[in-house]
């Protein structure tokens, strides 16, 4: 991989990173709805006008129906989620939940799209539920916390497992951006009613609408467009490695930022995990281990 695109697929992901601190700073001040409608909302503003100068906006129409499942799968519910359990977890704790959606995507792809399991995913999948039990351990069990939240964090990362299992068997011909917009678009629509219904919780101070402006611009609006720029320079399958790398951003950020404890389960819970995804994945298996050796 080209060094230019390797400082790209870092940068994408310590953006991506960081909107679990940024989620932990503005859910208390916003709440919920608030904070997943100006998410939505904004970076549809942001994406939109390249959506039009590519014309992709014929895309969004022809497509609709599927979009609309896509909204829901990958953005408002997720999104709502996460915003949820930033309420009582940690930012590191989430961002590591977060390293599951693969996985979930796997297992998915293998019930749903009838796609083949090594012997290795499925040991990847031992792994991730080992490494989510580890990180859930201390939580629950030294900081009195529900386990409510983790469940709402594996919720959304089930979501986002799903829609990548929905996108390739609904969505092969629709251009990715358009799906972005389309999607952000429709989940502003459908998350308007509860964030005018429900008050915030709190007033925002002037730190609060930085925080929740940078986490729609950039974590959401300006992260998709690297993101696509990834997949058509170096294609879907090494662009998607910028999942094993979040966790360890959302670690970072949490620790700097928040001053957030990183204790030895979150570790171990989270080297787990990576593990899991990378066995899930394949890019640990056994023949490329081999490959690996007779280059050696």
């Amino acid at each position: 991989m080209p060094i230019k695109y390797l400082i790209e697929l870092l940068l994408l992901a310590a953006i991506w990173g960081s909107s679990f601190m940024l989620m932990r700073i503005t859910a208390p001040e916003f709440g919920i709805w608030a904070v997943v409608e100006l998410r939505a909302l904004l970076a549809t503003l942001v994406l939109l006008p390249f959506v039009i100068a590519k014309q992709q906006l014929g895309d969004i129409r022809v497509f609709a129906k599927p979009i609309f499942v896509v909204a829901l799968t990958n953005t408002a519910i997720p999104f709502s989620l996460f915003t949820y359990g930033s309420l009582h977890l940690p930012s590191a704790l989430t961002a590591l939940l977060n390293g599951t959606a693969p996985m979930f995507g796997a297992l998915l792809a293998w019930l749903w799209l009838k796609e083949s399991m090594t012997h290795s995913a499925k040991l990847g999948f031992v792994c991730g539920f080992v490494g989510v039990y580890l990180l859930s351990y201390e939580t629950l069990n030294f900081q009195g916390v529900s386990l409510l939240p983790v469940l709402a964090c594996l919720g959304a990362t089930f979501g986002y497992g799903y829609a990548i299992c929905y996108i390739k068997r609904y969505l092969p011909n629709a251009k990715p951006l358009a799906i972005a917009v389309g999607s952000q678009a429709i989940s502003a629509l459908v998350l308007l009613p509860m964030a005018l219904y429900v008050p915030m919780p709190g007033s925002p101070d002037l730190e609060s609408w930085l925080a929740v402006g940078f986490l729609a611009v950039i974590c959401t609006g300006v992260a998709y467009m690297m993101y696509f720029r990834l997949i058509v320079n170096i294609g879907p399958s090494k662009a998607i490695y910028v999942g094993y790398l979040v966790p360890l951003f959302g670690l970072i950020w949490g620790a700097l930022i928040l001053q957030e404890t990183i204790s030895s389960y979150m570790i171990a819970g989270g080297i787990t995990i990576l593990l899991g995804i990378s066995l899930t994945s394949g890019a640990i298996s056994k023949t490329k281990y081999k490959k690996l050796m007779r280059r050696k």
